[in-house]
Protein backbone atom coordinates (compact mmCIF):
# COMPACT_ATOMS: atom_id res chain seq x y z
CA UNK A 1 0.00 0.00 0.00
CA UNK A 2 1.36 3.69 -1.03
CA UNK A 3 0.71 6.75 1.52
CA UNK A 4 1.20 9.86 1.04
CA UNK A 5 1.35 11.89 4.70
CA UNK A 6 0.47 15.39 3.47
CA UNK A 7 0.36 18.87 5.42
CA UNK A 8 0.07 22.94 3.80
CA UNK A 9 0.21 25.91 5.35
CA UNK A 10 -2.50 28.70 4.31
CA UNK A 11 -2.20 32.71 4.19
CA UNK A 12 -5.49 32.14 6.77
CA UNK A 13 -8.11 29.88 7.87
CA UNK A 14 -11.11 30.50 5.15
CA UNK A 15 -10.59 29.42 2.21
CA UNK A 16 -14.08 30.91 1.09
CA UNK A 17 -12.26 34.57 1.76
CA UNK A 18 -9.96 33.75 -0.75
CA UNK A 19 -6.79 32.82 1.31
CA UNK A 20 -4.25 30.32 -0.73
CA UNK A 21 -1.81 27.64 0.49
CA UNK A 22 2.13 28.80 0.63
CA UNK A 23 3.51 25.38 1.36
CA UNK A 24 2.76 21.70 0.77
CA UNK A 25 5.22 18.84 2.66
CA UNK A 26 4.34 15.60 1.24
CA UNK A 27 5.98 11.93 2.90
CA UNK A 28 5.86 8.68 1.13
CA UNK A 29 5.27 5.19 2.88
CA UNK A 30 4.93 2.07 1.22
CA UNK A 31 3.84 -0.81 3.13
CA UNK A 32 4.15 1.46 6.45
CA UNK A 33 7.36 2.19 5.80
CA UNK A 34 9.41 5.56 5.06
CA UNK A 35 10.52 5.50 1.37
CA UNK A 36 12.66 8.81 1.51
CA UNK A 37 10.61 9.95 -1.27
CA UNK A 38 9.09 13.75 -0.04
CA UNK A 39 7.43 16.69 -2.11
CA UNK A 40 8.39 19.62 -0.74
CA UNK A 41 7.29 23.51 -1.90
CA UNK A 42 6.76 27.33 -0.94
CA UNK A 43 4.48 28.98 -3.06
CA UNK A 44 3.56 32.50 -3.84
CA UNK A 45 0.09 33.59 -3.12
CA UNK A 46 -0.33 36.54 -4.44
CA UNK A 47 -1.81 38.20 -1.29
CA UNK A 48 -0.50 38.90 2.33
CA UNK A 49 -0.22 36.48 4.76
CA UNK A 50 -2.64 37.06 7.56
CA UNK A 51 -0.65 37.71 10.89
CA UNK A 52 -2.27 34.66 12.56
CA UNK A 53 -0.60 32.56 10.18
CA UNK A 54 2.23 34.60 9.94
CA UNK A 55 3.18 34.14 13.59
CA UNK A 56 2.57 30.26 13.49
CA UNK A 57 4.81 29.38 10.14
CA UNK A 58 7.23 32.27 10.81
CA UNK A 59 7.06 32.65 6.85
CA UNK A 60 7.06 36.39 5.48
CA UNK A 61 5.67 37.75 2.59
CA UNK A 62 8.55 38.50 1.07
CA UNK A 63 10.44 35.34 1.59
CA UNK A 64 7.50 33.90 -0.66
CA UNK A 65 8.30 36.56 -4.08
CA UNK A 66 10.32 34.60 -6.08
CA UNK A 67 8.62 30.66 -5.39
CA UNK A 68 6.46 29.38 -8.06
CA UNK A 69 2.87 29.43 -8.07
CA UNK A 70 0.20 26.98 -7.69
CA UNK A 71 -0.36 26.13 -11.54
CA UNK A 72 3.30 25.67 -12.00
CA UNK A 73 3.89 22.36 -9.69
CA UNK A 74 0.28 21.42 -10.03
CA UNK A 75 1.33 18.12 -12.83
CA UNK A 76 4.45 17.78 -10.36
CA UNK A 77 1.98 17.65 -7.11
CA UNK A 78 -0.39 15.14 -8.86
CA UNK A 79 2.27 12.98 -10.00
CA UNK A 80 3.49 12.51 -6.86
CA UNK A 81 -0.27 11.64 -4.87
CA UNK A 82 -2.01 10.15 -7.69
CA UNK A 83 -2.92 6.99 -6.48
CA UNK A 84 -1.79 6.83 -3.15
CA UNK A 85 -4.08 6.82 -0.10
CA UNK A 86 -3.84 10.57 1.53
CA UNK A 87 -3.23 10.73 5.06
CA UNK A 88 -3.74 14.66 6.82
CA UNK A 89 -4.56 16.15 10.09
CA UNK A 90 -7.85 17.99 9.70
CA UNK A 91 -7.80 16.75 6.18
CA UNK A 92 -10.99 18.64 5.36
CA UNK A 93 -8.84 21.65 6.00
CA UNK A 94 -5.73 20.41 3.91
CA UNK A 95 -8.16 18.95 0.98
CA UNK A 96 -10.79 22.11 1.20
CA UNK A 97 -7.57 25.03 0.09
CA UNK A 98 -5.89 22.33 -2.40
CA UNK A 99 -9.36 21.39 -4.18
CA UNK A 100 -9.18 25.58 -4.49
CA UNK A 101 -5.53 25.81 -5.68
CA UNK A 102 -6.74 22.65 -8.48
CA UNK A 103 -9.72 24.41 -9.63
CA UNK A 104 -7.98 27.91 -9.68
CA UNK A 105 -5.24 26.39 -11.95
CA UNK A 106 -7.83 24.99 -14.30
CA UNK A 107 -6.68 21.13 -13.42
CA UNK A 108 -9.63 19.52 -15.52
CA UNK A 109 -10.43 17.06 -12.47
CA UNK A 110 -9.56 19.60 -9.04
CA UNK A 111 -10.96 17.13 -6.71
CA UNK A 112 -8.27 15.45 -4.22
CA UNK A 113 -11.23 12.77 -3.35
CA UNK A 114 -11.32 11.84 -7.12
CA UNK A 115 -7.63 10.97 -7.72
CA UNK A 116 -6.95 9.46 -4.35
CA UNK A 117 -8.11 7.96 -0.66
CA UNK A 118 -8.38 10.83 2.09
CA UNK A 119 -7.55 9.56 5.47
CA UNK A 120 -8.34 12.03 8.88
CA UNK A 121 -5.58 11.35 11.62
CA UNK A 122 -7.79 13.81 13.61
CA UNK A 123 -11.24 11.79 13.34
CA UNK A 124 -8.70 8.41 14.09
CA UNK A 125 -7.44 10.09 17.27
CA UNK A 126 -10.78 11.12 18.52
CA UNK A 127 -12.23 7.49 17.98
CA UNK A 128 -8.94 6.52 20.28
CA UNK A 129 -8.70 9.14 22.64
CA UNK A 130 -12.67 10.47 22.65
CA UNK A 131 -12.43 13.89 25.23
CA UNK A 132 -9.15 14.60 25.01
CA UNK A 133 -6.93 17.03 23.10
CA UNK A 134 -6.20 16.02 19.75
CA UNK A 135 -3.93 18.06 18.00
CA UNK A 136 -0.83 17.22 16.54
CA UNK A 137 1.26 18.25 19.58
CA UNK A 138 -0.92 16.75 21.91
CA UNK A 139 -0.74 13.38 20.34
CA UNK A 140 3.18 13.83 19.95
CA UNK A 141 3.12 14.45 23.49
CA UNK A 142 0.51 11.07 24.42
CA UNK A 143 2.54 8.87 22.16
CA UNK A 144 5.83 10.04 23.05
CA UNK A 145 7.22 11.29 20.36
CA UNK A 146 9.61 14.13 20.10
CA UNK A 147 8.41 17.19 18.40
CA UNK A 148 10.95 19.72 20.39
CA UNK A 149 12.49 20.91 17.27
CA UNK A 150 8.64 22.05 16.77
CA UNK A 151 8.54 26.05 17.68
CA UNK A 152 7.25 26.76 14.18
CA UNK A 153 4.98 24.89 12.01
CA UNK A 154 5.85 24.13 8.90
CA UNK A 155 4.61 22.00 6.06
CA UNK A 156 7.11 19.40 5.62
CA UNK A 157 8.30 19.01 9.10
CA UNK A 158 4.35 18.60 10.78
CA UNK A 159 4.27 15.74 7.76
CA UNK A 160 6.92 13.93 8.74
CA UNK A 161 5.85 14.27 12.73
CA UNK A 162 2.68 13.18 11.16
CA UNK A 163 4.25 9.96 9.51
CA UNK A 164 5.04 9.24 13.26
CA UNK A 165 2.02 9.64 14.95
CA UNK A 166 -0.22 8.02 12.10
CA UNK A 167 2.50 4.89 12.84
CA UNK A 168 1.67 5.17 15.89
CA UNK A 169 -1.99 5.50 16.09
CA UNK A 170 -2.57 2.29 13.90
CA UNK A 171 0.68 0.15 15.34
CA UNK A 172 -2.09 -2.61 16.23
CA UNK A 173 -2.02 -3.04 12.70
CA UNK A 174 1.87 -3.01 12.19
CA UNK A 175 1.65 -6.18 14.60
CA UNK A 176 -0.22 -8.29 12.73
CA UNK A 177 2.64 -7.77 10.13
CA UNK A 178 0.39 -6.23 7.15
CA UNK A 179 3.94 -4.06 6.16
CA UNK A 180 5.71 -7.32 5.23
CA UNK A 181 4.85 -9.61 2.55
CA UNK A 182 6.34 -12.72 3.58
CA UNK A 183 4.34 -12.42 7.02
CA UNK A 184 0.61 -11.63 5.55
CA UNK A 185 1.26 -14.54 3.69
CA UNK A 186 2.07 -16.68 6.52
CA UNK A 187 -1.59 -15.20 8.00
CA UNK A 188 -3.56 -16.01 5.00
CA UNK A 189 -1.97 -19.54 4.67
CA UNK A 190 -2.84 -19.77 8.39
CA UNK A 191 -6.78 -18.57 7.90
CA UNK A 192 -6.93 -20.77 5.71
CA UNK A 193 -5.83 -23.65 7.60
CA UNK A 194 -8.48 -23.25 10.03
CA UNK A 195 -10.88 -22.44 7.63
CA UNK A 196 -10.84 -25.97 6.23
CA UNK A 197 -9.43 -27.94 8.67
CA UNK A 198 -12.34 -29.77 10.50
CA UNK A 199 -12.58 -31.82 13.92
CA UNK A 200 -11.24 -35.11 13.98
CA UNK A 201 -14.31 -37.89 15.72
CA UNK A 202 -12.64 -40.55 17.47
CA UNK A 203 -15.55 -42.94 18.39
CA UNK A 204 -15.31 -45.66 21.10
CA UNK A 205 -13.82 -49.28 21.00
CA UNK A 206 -16.68 -52.15 21.51
CA UNK A 207 -14.95 -53.12 25.15
CA UNK A 208 -15.05 -49.44 26.04
CA UNK A 209 -18.94 -49.30 25.39
CA UNK A 210 -20.12 -52.54 27.53
CA UNK A 211 -17.43 -51.23 30.29
CA UNK A 212 -19.36 -47.77 29.98
CA UNK A 213 -22.85 -49.47 30.30
CA UNK A 214 -21.97 -51.78 33.44
CA UNK A 215 -20.93 -48.55 35.16
CA UNK A 216 -24.32 -46.76 34.30
CA UNK A 217 -25.94 -49.67 35.05
CA UNK A 218 -24.44 -49.95 38.64
CA UNK A 219 -25.00 -46.20 39.17
CA UNK A 220 -28.56 -46.27 37.94
CA UNK A 221 -28.82 -49.35 40.60
CA UNK A 222 -27.11 -47.52 43.62
CA UNK A 223 -29.11 -44.50 42.97
CA UNK A 224 -32.64 -46.35 42.82
CA UNK A 225 -33.23 -45.01 39.12
CA UNK A 226 -32.05 -41.86 39.43
CA UNK A 227 -29.06 -42.13 37.25
CA UNK A 228 -29.23 -38.81 34.92
CA UNK A 229 -27.12 -39.81 32.24
CA UNK A 230 -29.89 -43.12 32.23
CA UNK A 231 -32.58 -40.80 32.22
CA UNK A 232 -31.56 -38.59 29.16
CA UNK A 233 -30.76 -42.06 27.38
CA UNK A 234 -34.16 -43.15 27.74
CA UNK A 235 -35.53 -39.02 26.58
CA UNK A 236 -33.59 -39.40 23.37
CA UNK A 237 -34.23 -42.51 22.53
CA UNK A 238 -38.04 -41.34 20.77
CA UNK A 239 -36.42 -38.83 19.43
CA UNK A 240 -33.83 -40.99 17.41
CA UNK A 241 -36.75 -43.33 16.46
CA UNK A 242 -38.52 -40.86 14.29
CA UNK A 243 -35.58 -39.38 12.86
Amino acid sequence: MRQIILDTETTGLEVQRGHRVIEIGCVELVQRRRTGREFHTYLNPDREIDEGARAVTGIADEFLLDKPRFAEIAQEFLDFIDGAEIIAHNASFDIGFLDAELARAGIPEPRIGARAQVLDTLVLAREKYPGQRNSLDALCKRLDIDNSHRGLHGALLDANLLADVYLALTSGQGALGFGDEAVAGEVRVAAELRIVTRPRVLRALDAEIVLHEARIAAIDKASRGACVWRRLETEAAPIAATA
